[in-house]
């Protein structure tokens, strides 16, 4: 997946970033190339991304993105962008135009290959009647609960519904008025006439059609009856000319239902279906349901809430789409499910950003500091680095002044051993400005907490070094009081406190293990005033601190606020250098 991803008859290409690790390997990508060397399908590559309509993407879809159109591209194919819209209760075009945005924000694009099921509904019912008229589908008129007692289990087998033996006419007849509109929600089903004694329960008369009284959001009220799922969803890949139908392992007990569907229908594409193990992410949960459940609850702020795993999410947190594309390479493409650490995820993030986000000087929870020997009146203008990864971003000027801010946890007034940061007596280097010592310290009369710190300053140190070659062990970031602005920072954490929220320890409910503390707000910091003109959106790193994105939502002019992208902390690099070793 490195190089440049060119996709036929298509202007835009991914620039996916060239990474020093040997890519995992990929099954399915080898099948495609089998596949292409013996011409099966004339050598043709055709995949699809297939999102259903009725919420938003997460981390999860960003694979089954990356994967369907990197393996099109790799292969000088094409990728469809199809929505499976065949359930209307749940669906809202609000998802449909999250998703598009999604999918090219990611960076990737389907030309004009944006297709819906929708749009084959009259050639989908054509099937059915075909089915029917074969005598191979049926009108059952059982109810919900009486089909999945007739199932059987997986040790008892199935048995037949009174109405499977209903001739060809009256199951035409029954089909035909149940899309006029004659009955009530649930009074029939079309059920696919297979084996009811077969060991895999999906061939076990599935139902392919259903009664839903319920205007559709791009059909309006043509159709009151709907295609299941799996009905659906092969024809709709033998429609567009699918040729490998790649998809998550819960499909493979599917996919004998998929080819026979085909079969039956005897379609001129008989696309292939391969399953792969689904993103299973550490700390979060990737269920669509769950996520549901967190959004309408109000246990987050939204689909778009920095600490959700959704692709709106990630991006309002500040994360690149670099960054994840390169961590869905990195992970690879399985047959068995796994969790895979956040810890990787964030490590891609923190590559990328390392690379692109301008370097600034941010204080969270100011401490005022007094420099009593500089010259009160007196501001100097300061050269600051934008980033030591890339020098074409040059440099900026940062105010210095007599009053600055620094971290109030940098200052101890009886420090434990090897805090090398400011204490009484102890000189330090501030960034890019010079060496500063503590000489007093001013403490509330009311809570006895340290209010302002009085230091001098070596004016021979300048730019932060010592012409007299001394050295000290502490470094500090800070802002001019005077020239800060004012801001407020969102501190994200992860989402829940356990690895495997999804796991429902002791059938506990996977909120039990919400983290508290997953949303720190700190107001009133105070930062460089070059971020004046921040664009929502941005991303920078505050120095020493970590990497914080302008919110694209809360942010305006009169009130910046950054959400924490994720920290300086390398944790991955630490666990990959730990197993390097190991080996």
């Amino acid at each position: 997946m490195t190089g440049f991803l060119k996709r036929p008859s298509e202007k835009n290409a991914v620039n996916v970033t060239a990474t020093k690790f040997t890519p995992p390997p990929n099954f399915i990508r080898n099948i495609i190339a089998e596949d292409v060397e013996a011409k099966k399908n004339n050598g043709r590559v055709h995949t699809r991304f297939p999102p259903e309509p009725n919420g938003y993407l997460h981390i999860g879809h960003a694979k089954s993105i990356c994967l369907n159109f990197s393996l099109a591209a790799e292969f000088g194919g094409l990728c469809n962008v199809r929505f499976d819209d065949t359930n209307p209760t749940k669906e809202d075009v609000e998802y449909v135009e999250s998703i598009k945005s999604d999918v090219r924000w990611i960076g990737f694009d389907w030309g004009d290959r944006l297709f819906y099921t929708s749009d084959y509904f009259d050639q989908l019912y054509e099937y059915a009647v075909q089915l029917i008229k074969d005598g191979k589908a049926y009108v059952c008129s059982l109810s919900a609960d009486q089909i999945r007692e007739y199932r059987g289990t997986l040790t008892k087998p199935g048995k037949d519904s009174p109405y499977r033996p209903r001739s060809v006419e009256e199951n035409l007849d029954l089909f035909e008025r149940m899309r006029a509109g004659e009955f009530e929600d649930g009074a029939h089903v079309l059920r696919a006439k297979i084996d009811m004694t077969s060991p895999n329960l999906n061939m076990r008369d599935p139902t392919i059609y259903r009664i839903r009284k319920v205007d559709h959001h791009r059909t309006g009220s043509k159709w009151c009856i709907y295609p299941m799922y799996d009905f659906s969803h092969c024809l709709s890949d033998s429609i567009e000319g699918i040729t490998h139908s790649i998809c998550t392992l819960e499909f493979e007990d599917n996919r004998p239902l998929y080819d026979w569907i085909l079969d039956q229908l005897n379609v001129d594409c008989h696309p292939q279906q391969i399953e792969f193990a689904r993103l299973n992410l550490s700390y979060t949960v990737l269920s669509k349901r769950k996520l549901v459940q967190l959004v309408e609850q109000g246990d987050v702020s939204g689909w778009d809430d920095p600490r959700m795993p959704t692709i709106s999410g990630m991006r309002r947190r500040g994360y690149t789409p670099e960054s994840i594309r390169n961590f869905c390479e990195r992970i690879g493409v399985a047959k068995r499910d796994s969790i895979v650490d956040m810890a990787l995820l964030e490590y891609c993030v923190r590559e990328d950003l390392n690379k692109r986000a301008p370097r600034v000087m941010g204080v969270l929870r100011p401490l005022r500091v007094v420099i009593d020997n500089y010259p009160e009146d007196q501001v100097e203008e300061l050269d600051a680095i934008n980033n030591p990864e890339d020098p074409s971003m040059g440099t900026r000027k940062v105010p210095f002044s007599q009053v600055l801010y620094i971290e109030r946890e940098d200052f101890r007034e009886d420090p434990p051993k090897k805090f090398f940061r400011l204490a009484p007596g102890r000189e330090v280097r501030l960034r890019y400005a010079y060496y500063i010592t503590c000489v007093g310290v001013v403490k509330d009369e009311q809570t006895g907490e340290v209010a302002e710190l009085h230091c001098t300053y070596d004016p021979e140190t300048r730019g932060g070094w010592s012409k007299d070659g001394r050295k000290v062990r502490g470094t500090l970031h800070w802002v001019s009081a005077a020239h800060s602005l004012e801001a407020e920072v969102r501190l994200y954490d992860r989402l829940f406190e356990i690895a495997n929220p999804d796991g429902e320890k002791d059938g506990a409910d996977f909120k039990t293990y919400l983290n508290p503390n997953s949303l720190q707000v700190v107001t009133s910091c105070a930062i460089e005033p070059s971020l004046s003109h921040a664009e929502p959106g941005s991303v920078y790193q505050f120095e020493r601190l970590g990497y914080f994105c302008v919110d694209s939502v809360d942010s305006s002019d009169k009130t910046l606020m950054f959400n924490r992208t994720v920290t300086l902390r390398d944790s991955w690099a630490k666990i990959e250098k730990k197993e390097q070793k190991q080996k």
